[in-house]
């Protein structure tokens, strides 16, 4: 009777999921792929807050945070430092890179990538080594709703068919409505989860401990191993090796690549304008309160359910709730983590598909009049690939998340030191983004993560960034003869670039972006020195 109770919650929720992605674009017929993939750049303050929080707020925050809490301890509030530091570097990047965008008609990062150095084969690449460390961080969301799915049914229904029903709802979900319907999903997400939450908050010291004053005191008597670094495990030979210097270096790795992450690049490209991403940077940090309590409810779970191994300790926060709410209860919390999954997963396979069909297919001739399309179909591959990896090499939620950030990290020279430093030569970039890669996957499969107490993915960002420069300097200077304005982002601070003038501009005609006779986004000068805007391609 529970799993027939919490299993139809939660079905009637997916259904309205998938309606209202449905009614958010009943009235955006045409519009390409810009209008698919980045909203048609229209959304507000709101829309981006409620988007960007919901693509950070993750299976990952619902599950692995309780996890990590359970296993570790203190070490997971890397979570929150990360976060809140990158909201600050967002604060300037984000303007930046969106006004880039908005004066070249770009759609993610392959195409920024593709217009800063010229050549259109950049853009594809870019895209094949992002899709790689795209996808485990998609599996961690099929594997965290599937671990819902499967909880909350009380184990009617398995892990197996859990998984299957994530990625078929997301996968549906995302082909349909695009960035606007995941906009629109974030609204429901954030009133459940900040309502469940809420209410967990409460509920749990309460119901097993009698208050917050006897949780803490357990906590300070039994578990203080768990409340400082490097939390449970220890430094030494064996233990977890998430001291201190694991703490600084993956939190200054983290809040660095986050803003160049392709997910929150598509939610910057989206905005109306640059003033709701600068909003939106300040208002972002209120969010981080809510990952406290399933940080904390983890290690509460300690002495409810203590034993928990492997990706088991995933399960410590809802093994509090199935053990003490009623179904109905189970149900709607189960609601809230399945949307923690699918509005995120929904943005990793829409950037995926969005940047295959804009920088890789499209250099097929036939296929660049069909770009949209083309993604769609490639989300749709993209979103089984994950699945089938989600079956095939399951894993735990934290070093999914952390394998996914330590690669991408290794794009953020050629983005950031690219797009405000002119003598960076692609032969530069390139090369430093192989050394990095390279050195990243042979620290983390060997197991040496951390390495020397720090972690990997800054260690081969280092000496990407040193094989970067040192290339560029023993070459010669690109010989692209644009002008830097047309190379160059803005200071984001300088940009702020009105409306109107931005729409005038987008109404003359140019260049194909994709034509490779001219490089990908590259676009002529108006007569006054300033790059026209190119007509997006469907």
């Amino acid at each position: 009777m529970n799993a027939t109770v919490s299993t139809t919650i939660f079905a009637v929720f997916m259904v309205g999921t998938v309606g209202l992605g449905l009614l958010a674009v009943r009235r955006r017929t045409g519009g390409g792929i810009a209008e698919w993939s980045v909203g048609g750049r229209s959304l507000g303050a709101v829309f981006i807050w409620v988007l960007m929080a919901g693509e950070s707020y993750t299976s990952f925050s619902y599950l692995g945070a309780a996890g990590w809490g359970y296993n570790y301890g203190a070490p997971v509030l890397y979570v929150v430092a990360y976060m809140s530091c990158g909201y600050a570097v967002g604060y300037v990047v984000g303007p930046m890179l969106w006004s880039y965008a908005r004066r070249h008609d770009l759609v993610g990062i392959t195409d920024i990538l593709a217009h800063r150095f010229g050549r259109p084969w950049i853009g594809a690449l870019t895209a094949v080594l992002a899709t790689v460390f795209l996808l485990p961080y998609i599996q961690l969301q099929i594997t965290g709703m599937g671990v819902v799915v499967s909880t909350i049914s009380y184990g009617a229904i398995s892990l197996n068919w859990g998984y299957f029903i994530a990625f078929a709802v997301t996968t549906g979900f995302v082909v349909v409505s695009g960035l606007r319907g995941s906009a629109w999903v974030s609204v429901l997400k954030d009133v459940l989860v900040i309502g469940t939450l809420g209410f967990l908050a409460v509920y749990v010291p309460l119901h097993y401990f009698d208050g917050y004053g006897p949780l803490l005191d357990r906590l300070v008597a039994q578990k203080a191993e768990w409340l400082t670094l490097p939390g449970h495990s220890g430094d030494g030979a064996g233990g977890s090796g998430l001291g201190t210097a694991w703490f600084v270096t993956t939190s200054l790795l983290n809040a660095l690549t986050v803003v160049i992450f392709p997910t929150t690049v598509a939610g910057y490209l989206g905005a109306r304008n640059a003033d709701a991403l600068r909003r939106n940077a300040i208002w972002l940090p209120a969010y981080n309160v809510l990952l406290f309590i399933p940080m904390l409810l983890g290690m509460a779970a300690l002495f409810v359910v203590p034993g928990l191994t492997g990706a088991g300790s995933n399960l410590a926060l809802f093994q509090l709730v199935v053990d003490s709410l009623p179904a109905w209860a189970v149900g709607i919390i189960g609601v809230a983590a399945a949307l923690s999954s699918i509005v995120p997963m929904a943005v990793f396979m829409l950037v995926i598909g969005t940047m295959w069909g804009r920088s890789v297919l499209s250099l097929v001739p036939r296929w660049r009049a069909r770009q949209k399309g083309a993604a769609q179909v490639v989300v749709v591959v993209a979103g089984a690939g994950a699945l089938v990896l989600t079956y095939a090499a399951p894993n735990t939620l934290e070093r999914l998340s952390l394998i996914s950030y330590e690669g991408m990290a290794q794009l953020l020279p050629m983005v950031l030191l690219g797009l405000v430093w002119r003598r960076l030569t692609p032969a530069g970039g390139l090369s430093g983004l192989a050394v990095g890669v390279g050195t990243v996957c042979a620290l983390v499969f060997t197991g040496h993560d951390p390495v020397w107490g720090v972690n990997a993915g800054i260690v081969a960002l280092a000496a990407n960034l040193v094989v970067a420069l040192v290339v560029t300097f023993a070459t010669k200077a690109d010989a692209d003869q644009r002008p830097d304005a047309d190379v160059l982002a803005r200071d984001s601070l300088d940009s702020r670039e009105s409306l109107a003038s931005l729409d005038a501009r987008d109404s003359v005609d140019s260049v194909d972006p994709l034509d490779s006779s001219h490089g990908i986004g590259v676009t002529p000068a108006s007569s006054d020195g300033a790059p026209r805007s190119a007509a997006s391609a469907d």
